[in-house]
C-alpha cells in the first residue's frame, strides 16, 4: 500500500451499508476499507454519504448575476434573449470574471466537481466573456474541472461573423461547440453549420433546442439525422427540448427511442423550463419540463442541470444541483427510493456519461476526489436537499460547510 497521508473515517458509500475509511496518498486513493490503522491526519465523516461530487452539464457562467441590469415584464424566452443581448454588449472581462467566480464558488460549496459552461461568442460579446471564463477555469482548477462550450445563442446564419468567431474560440481553448437553432432564421442550416465546425475541430456538440410547448416545428429530426450521417453518436447532447413534454404518449415514446438509438443525450433544466414555459395558459398551466428520467428507462442518457443563475432566463438560483434535483423530483412526481436514486444519477453518473466520461467512483487507485453530503444514501440526499459538508479534489481540501449549531435552553 502507498504511504497514507490523510484519511476520511466512517464514510458511507452509496453501494455499501456500513461505513468505511478512505485513505489518501497524494492525489490518489490508497485504500478503501474498514478500520484502516494509520497515524495520518483524519476527518470523521460520521457515517455521512461520500461521493466523487456532482456534475453540472449545462450552465451559463458568462451571463449569471445580471438580473439588476435587465427589465423583466413578460417573463418569456423572447424577452430573456432580448434583454440578455442588450446587457452583454456592455460586459467587460473583469465583470464576467467577478460574476462567474461567485457562481463557481457557490457550485463548489454545493459539491460540484465537474462543470460544463456555455460561453456566448458573437459580435456583441466579442471574446471578452470567453477570456474571462478561461481565466476562471485556470484559477479554480484545484477545486473544479470546467469544460468550455463556445455557444451561438442568437443564431448563426442571421448573425454575420459569429461562425468565424466560434472557429477562433475552438482554436484557442474552447472544448466544445453549442448551437441554438430556435433563434436562427434558418434552423436547419444552423444545425448543419454547427456540425461542420464541430467536425473540423473534433469537438462534441450541444444544441439548445425546441424550447416551447408546441408539438409541431421541431428541429430534433435535423439533429438526429446529422448525428447519424456524420457518425457523431455519443458526442451530441441537447438541452431543454420542452416540446417533448407536449407530445402524446406514443409520439413521446417514439422520440425517446430515436434519441437513445442515435446516442443523443438530453439535459433538463427544471428551474428555467418551469419559469419560462406555459405563460400563455390562463389555468391548469403545464409544467413545461420534459421527464428526462424516461429517456434513461428507454436506454438513453439524461441529466438535470442549473442553466442560469439570477438573469432573465432564471431570476433566482444558487448553483445547487441537489436543490435542482429535488425540484425535478417534485415536478416529475418521483418519490420512491429507486426513483430518487435515478434523479441523483442524473447529476452524477449520467451527467459524466453525457460529457464523455466514465462515472467516477471512490475506489483504490482512483482520484482522491470526495464530497461528503449530510445524508446516508443518494435517495435521501435528493429528498432532503442534503447540504454538502466538505470536499477534496485530487487530495486537496476544497471547501468546508460546517453543520448548523442550534442554541436553545433546555426544555426541563
Amino acid at each position: 500500500m502507498a504511504e497514507i497521508d490523510f484519511i476520511i473515517r466512517n464514510a458511507r458509500l452509496a453501494e455499501q451499508e456500513t461505513p468505511v475509511d478512505i485513505a489518501f496518498s497524494g492525489s490518489r486513493i490508497a485504500s478503501v476499507a474498514n478500520g484502516i490503522t494509520c497515524d495520518a491526519p483524519s476527518f470523521d465523516a460520521g457515517g455521512r454519504l461520500a461521493t466523487p461530487g456532482l456534475t453540472e452539464t449545462h450552465i451559463h457562467l458568462d451571463k449569471a448575476g445580471i438580473i439588476d441590469r435587465c427589465a423583466l415584464c413578460e417573463g418569456t424566452l423572447a424577452e430573456a434573449v432580448r434583454e440578455t443581448a442588450k446587457a452583454k454588449a456592455a460586459f467587460t472581462e473583469a465583470d464576467v470574471y467577478a460574476r462567474a467566480a461567485t457562481v463557481v464558488e457557490q457550485a463548489i460549496s454545493h459539491g460540484t466537481t465537474l462543470m460544463r459552461t456555455f460561453v456566448e461568442i458573437d459580435p456583441r460579446a466579442g471574446f471578452r466573456s470567453f477570456e474571462a471564463i478561461k481565466a476562471i477555469r485556470r484559477d479554480y482548477a484545484d477545486a473544479i474541472e470546467i469544460i468550455i462550450c463556445a455557444f451561438a445563442q442568437e443564431g448563426l446564419t442571421n448573425d454575420p461573423g459569429t461562425e468565424e468567431m466560434l472557429a477562433e474560440a475552438l482554436a484557442n481553448g474552447a472544448d466544445q461547440l453549442g448551437g441554438c437553432p430556435y433563434t436562427d432564421a434558418d434552423p436547419a442550416i444552423h444545425v448543419t453549420k454547427i456540425f461542420d465546425l464541430a467536425e473540423r475541430f473534433g469537438a462534441n456538440v450541444d444544441f439548445h433546442v425546441d424550447f416551447d410547448l408546441k408539438p409541431e416545428g421541431s428541429n430534433l429530426g435535423a439533429i438526429i439525422a446529422e448525428t447519424k450521417r456524420r457518425g457523431y453518436q455519443e458526442r451530441v447532447s441537447i438541452g431543454h427540448v420542452t416540446k417533448l413534454s407536449a407530445l402524446e404518449p406514443d409520439a413521446f415514446a417514439e422520440a425517446l427511442a430515436a434519441l437513445a438509438e442515435a446516442g443523443i443525450a438530453l439535459t433538463v433544466l427544471p428551474a428555467t423550463d418551469l419559469y419560462l414555459n406555459g405563460r400563455e395558459f390562463t389555468h391548469l398551466v403545464p409544467r413545461g419540463m420534459t421527464p428526462g428520467h424516461r429517456l434513461i428507462a428507454a436506454g438513453g442518457i439524461a441529466t438535470l442541470s442549473t442553466n442560469n443563475v439570477l438573469n432573465p432566463f432564471t431570476p433566482f438560483g444558487d448553483a445547487s444541483l441537489m436543490r435542482m434535483a429535488n425540484l425535478y423530483a417534485n415536478i416529475a412526481q418521483l418519490g420512491t427510493p429507486d426513483d430518487l436514486a435515478t434523479v441523483y444519477d442524473m447529476m452524477s453518473g449520467q451527467a459524466e456519461r453525457l460529457l464523455g466520461r466514465e462515472p467516477a467512483a471512490i475506489v483504490e487507485g482512483g482520484p482522491a476526489t470526495v464530497v461528503l453530503f449530510d445524508a446516508e444514501n443518494p435517495a435521501e440526499a435528493v429528498a432532503r436537499v442534503a447540504p454538502a459538508l466538505c470536499g477534496w479534489r485530487n487530495g486537496k481540501r476544497t471547501f468546508e460547510r460546517p453543520p448548523a449549531r442550534i442554541f436553545c435552553s433546555s426544555g426541563g
